[in-house]
């Protein structure tokens, strides 16, 4: 094993999310260099590098960012938010100042573009990890993804699909279980789980994610009782986590966002004789 494969393998095992942060400030210039040197060390499609960081570090407008990230303490806690944005909004610039046709306004724009921008931020999380730095995704950018776009004043053809609190770490907690690599690597086709497969593979992870989630709110053991919940799965898609009905409604409001900032699916071509 190499010295660089070394601190790699080294640098995976401690990956944790942190959701406590000391106040200790960053320096923005470290923040800037770590996020360059990131995109350098990232693939991007056709290398337009269709991505755009906001870096909030201003106490105030991290407790507006708070209120819409579901009031995540972390937000006031750590000195920056990062909000990683799918941005198409500077290449149709670019093509429009040198004449070209106008381009990458459509469904599979965003996706190339939210790719580019989801790559961009796991090389970030990693660089800044490896500098003892704390980092933690934000799946609630998603969840107010117009708002969150409107608040950073976004341009058409750019929106936020995920964003990084990032700070000195106040915690350290175990690393997280992951599913084995049995369960989600297949050789040549997809191989369909059986009853037998998963009960052997889902019954540590059943047992220690409930009780995790039981013992670090002493609240939510009598919400899962009232509401019958008595298995991890069930937890899962309960009104206590990631309900079904709420994600439809946050399914249609991020296709309703997407689409009116410019990433709509245009109509099929009409035939003509």
């Amino acid at each position: 094993m190499t010295d660089a494969t070394a601190i790699f393998h080294d640098l995976m095992g401690a990956h944790r999310s942190i959701r406590r942060y000391k106040s200790d400030p960053l320096d923005p210039a470290l923040i800037d260099a770590v996020l360059v040197q990131a995109l350098h060390g990232s693939s991007s499609s056709g290398n337009l590098n269709t991505a755009t960081v906001i870096k909030t570090m201003d106490a105030e407008r991290r407790r507006s960012l708070w209120a819409l990230h579901a009031r995540q303490d972390m937000i006031l806690q750590a000195p920056c938010v990062l909000t990683f944005c799918a941005d198409t909004h500077r290449t149709r610039t670019w093509l429009a100042q040198r004449g070209a046709r106008l381009g990458f306004g459509d469904l599979k724009s965003f996706l190339m573009a939210a790719f580019d921008a989801v790559i961009l931020a796991q090389t970030a999380a990693l660089a800044f990890e490896s500098r003892g730095l704390g980092i933690c995704y934000m799946g609630t950018t998603l969840f107010s993804m117009e708002r969150i776009a409107e608040f950073l004043d976004l341009p058409d053809h750019c929106v936020p699909v995920t964003s990084l609190v990032v700070g000195w770490p106040a915690e350290a907690p175990s690393q997280r279980d992951r599913l084995p690599g049995a369960l989600w690597i297949h050789d040549e086709r997809y191989r369909h789980p059986t009853p037998e497969h998963i009960d052997a593979h889902y019954a540590g992870r059943d047992r220690r994610g409930w009780e995790r989630y039981r013992n670090a709110d002493p609240s939510l053991i009598e919400q899962m009782r009232e509401a019958g919940i008595t298995s991890l799965a069930q937890y899962y898609t309960s009104p206590l986590k990631y309900d079904p009905d709420l994600f439809a409604r946050f399914s249609r409001e991020i296709h309703a966002a997407i689409e009116a900032r410019g990433f709509g699916v245009p109509p099929a071509p009409t035939q003509t004789d």
